[in-house]
């Protein structure tokens, strides 16, 4: 039988769910659609959230002709062989030109992504490719370049309860049963914004059940997740709470029980770039300038186990996974970094201070670009007192030091210099 997430598929636009952002009233893709025309693309998102959905809806809706790749399963004779297909349907640089749509394109080697180089250049197919990882680590630049990259978000609140609802009103496998929905915050915490993952879910207990009456609840929920043996998957979604618990580990300085999770991701295959590169956020994240030798450390990490592969990666891993769970923990940088991005969405592009604007040529010299400025480095202790920020967002204070012994001295450090300006 057809599984419910796949049953579920929305078949027209208008049933899509969630990604309001992207395909609302006033989404840039939605115009894309609306117009017709669609540049190559690339969906970047966590599993569950539409893209391949997305990606088929786009076609049906132009009526393109439609192909459709796994990374995981295809080569680059797979890739020649559908853009040699795509080349006998015509279309090139037209709103009925073929779609090439290419599932988890970060799993493509630096060969394969070159191959399609030339397909998209050339406008025998627009490319859509579907990543979970970061595009621009993942994706060869000259490919990247070429697509026009959009960020997918994990499913709202609102948007699980109306996938929960409709699937137990519409699907016809589901309409055996009498089902009621008496509690959902299991499903729909256990799900993580994931719609595939809260269908699965929903399906499992149906199926589960003894009988064709159905009462769900938190309970029933979590008791069928909890007796289901699910083996870990590298190309499923469960090595993303793996890697969550790994960091999460890491997070709460328990070195056992980050090392265990590391070892779940290295006995389920995973890939060493994966687990390196969490390490290599975590090591800012969460320690930052507790012990800036972290981020050294993971950075270390990441180019050391590429050039040596498992298993004795397997040891360079558990080193950094054992140095940063025990390393003291300290989140101000990134608290830093997101408090002064909001302050930017709120306040726009405010100006520069004349007095810090470089000034090459006469006329900006004649408009006062950087007159007033005081280099630092004139006076004592390398310090002088004068205004970094724009006027409107004066005396702001972003960085907050963590409680650590590293950052005390940094609090310090700012406190003989800016007590007066910042209040440290």
């Amino acid at each position: 039988m057809t599984p419910l997430a796949e049953r579920m598929r929305p078949k027209q636009l208008n049933d899509y769910v969630g990604q309001n952002h992207l395909i609302g009233v006033n989404g840039a893709l939605s115009q894309m659609i609306e117009s017709g025309n669609i540049p190559s693309l690339l969906f970047w998102g966590p599993p569950g959230t539409g893209k391949t959905t997305l990606a088929t809806l786009i076609a049906k809706v132009h009526e393109r002709p439609f192909y459709s790749l796994s990374a995981i399963h295809s080569g680059v004779k797979e890739v020649r062989e559908v853009i040699e297909r795509a080349k006998q349907s015509g279309g090139l640089f037209t709103k009925k030109g073929p779609l090439l749509f290419i599932d988890e394109i970060h799993r493509f080697s630096k060969s394969q992504q070159d191959s399609l180089l030339g397909a998209v250049e050339k406008g025998y197919v627009t490319l859509i490719g579907a990543t979970t990882e970061n595009p621009s680590f993942e994706v060869i630049n000259a490919l990247l370049s070429r697509c026009q990259t959009f960020t997918l978000q994990p499913l709202e609140i609102e948007d699980l309860r109306d996938l929960l609802n409709r699937a137990i009103t519409t699907d016809s496998e589901l309409n055996k049963y009498a089902i009621t929905l008496k509690e959902d915050e299991a499903l729909l915490n256990l799900s993580g914004g994931d719609a595939r993952k809260l269908l699965s879910l929903l399906e499992l207990v149906v199926l589960s059940s003894s009988t064709k009456e159905i009462v769900i609840t938190n309970d029933l929920v979590l008791n069928q997740a909890q007796t289901t043996t699910v083996l870990f998957d590298k190309n499923g979604d469960l090595h993303y709470d793996i890697a969550s618990a790994l960091i999460k580990s890491i997070r709460g300085s328990d070195p056992n029980a980050a090392v265990y999770w590391l070892a779940r991701l290295i006995e389920g295959g995973e890939d060493v770039k994966f687990i390196a590169r969490r390490l290599l956020i975590s090591a800012s994240e969460d320690i930052g300038n507790a012990n800036p030798n972290a981020l050294v450390l993971a950075n270390t990490t990441f180019q050391a186990v590429q050039a040596i592969g498992y298993p004795e990666a397997r040891i360079i891993l558990s080193q950094c996974v054992t140095y940063l769970a025990t390393s003291p923990k300290s989140n101000a940088a990134y608290l830093a970094i997101d408090k002064s991005i909001q302050t930017v969405k709120e306040t726009g592009n405010l100006a520069v201070p004349l007095h810090l604007r470089n000034a090459p040529t006469q006329l900006m010299k004649e408009l006062n670009y950087g007159k007033g400025y005081k280099y630092a480095h004139n006076y004592p202790n390398n310090f002088v007192e004068q205004n970094y920020l724009p006027e409107q967002i004066e005396n702001t204070r972003f960085y907050e030091p963590g409680g650590n012994p590293k950052e005390n001295q940094i609090r310090q450090f700012l406190k003989e210099r800016w007590k007066d300006k910042y209040g440290y």
